[in-house]
């Protein structure tokens, strides 16, 4: 396998690349002093992808023969060469109707590594980010929970976990083509919105969790993520074909994460109400139906209650730390306190 530190400046694609995650493996790659190309769709935002060293590929994901023609020009663009190494981040965690997850998520994916075969494209290494969201609610009997292994075997039970396990079960067809899976549980850190809807309602002095069964919640901060996205590009070619867990390699209760959210704020009061699952599926159900009926994307739909109502997300980052060398450098109270100092220098609370 090729260090990343040989004399060209090695490129890297980064699908995906004005979302979240993404964003911040663009900024390491630069870091990294890498020709870094920033891959989205002519209609997304580059508000974090403003250094002016980022070269950008709009890459039309939903349509193979577009993409085809896409990727041939930016070849020509590069002196007939394709990227060494791609990272597939591009993907759906909200949609209107449960199709758009799998366009999205498993027809994007599809789209993208057939074209790359098709052009003669095919990079070092593919990083697929996926999620630990493709093994649904395992091992959660008896208590204390197992942490979900790969050897489980995967029942994903939201449209974005189907949607993800059907994208890897495509790259487990693919022959000679150099992939690897990273599986992160929740990511949470500066510009992500889901997690600063918990931050907002807090800030609000309301706290509201559901189900009675003990929780058993795992975290990761996004520096970790790409700290693995880039192990996983240099690490040696027996971990191609392979799928990795990551998280802080911690487990918390459900209050954990609430709670240091209090503590970074300033300890405003905060009333904690606990719901029984009835009560948010009812809440799910109904918001969802509604937000779909007036086209509004919504958190706060039936795919979100299988996930707030999952008890058990531990899982094993062993093989990560083992073949990738992973070590998370971010535990989830210094995750906590940078998150809120950015959504405060932010505006955002």
């Amino acid at each position: 396998m090729t260090s990343l530190h040989h004399s060209a400046a090695p490129s890297v694609l980064v699908t995906g690349a004005s979302g979240f995650i993404g964003s911040f493996i663009c900024s390491e790659g630069l870091d990294r002093n890498m020709q870094v190309w920033a891959g989205m769709r002519s209609t997304s935002s580059s508000q974090y992808l403003k250094d002016p060293r980022l070269k950008f590929a709009q890459l039309d994901l939903g349509n193979y023969e577009t993409l085809c023609r896409q990727l041939r020009a930016y070849k020509q663009e590069m002196g007939g060469r394709g990227w060494d190494y791609i990272v597939h981040a591009a993907g759906a965690t909200k949609s209107l109707r449960r199709e758009g997850f799998f366009k999205t998520n498993t027809e994007g994916t599809r789209n993208l590594v057939r074209a790359l075969i098709a052009e003669d494209m095919v990079p070092q290494r593919f990083v697929f980010v996926s999620s630990l969201s493709i093994f649904g609610a395992i091992r959660e009997k008896p208590y204390p929970y197992q942490p979900i292994r790969d050897t489980d075997t995967p029942r994903p039970n939201t449209a974005y976990g189907e949607s993800k396990w059907e994208a890897e079960q495509f790259l487990g067809t693919q022959t000679g083509f150099p992939y690897v899976i990273l599986r992160p549980t929740g990511v949470y850190g500066p510009r992500e919105r889901d997690y600063y809807i918990m931050a907002k309602s807090i800030r609000q002095h309301v706290d509201f969790a559901v189900g009675y069964r003990p929780q058993d919640i795992t975290f990761v901060y996004v520096t970790d993520v790409v700290q693995a996205v880039f192990k996983a590009m240099e690490a040696p070619d027996t971990v191609v074909g392979r799928a990795y867990f990551l998280s802080d390699g911690l487990v918390y209760n459900s209050r954990t994460f609430s709670d240091l959210l209090q503590q970074e704020m300033g300890n405003p009061w905060v009333l904690h109400i606990k719901a029984p699952l009835w009560f948010l599926w009812l809440v799910c159900a109904v918001n969802g139906t509604v937000c779909r009926w007036f086209g509004k994307l919504t958190t706060l739909n039936l795919d979100k209650y299988h996930i707030l109502s999952q008890r058990n997300w531990q899982c094993d980052i062993q093989p990560a730390r083992r073949d990738l060398g992973y070590e998370p450098q971010v535990p989830l109270e210094e995750g906590v306190r940078r998150s809120v100092q950015w959504y405060k220098s932010a505006g955002w609370l």
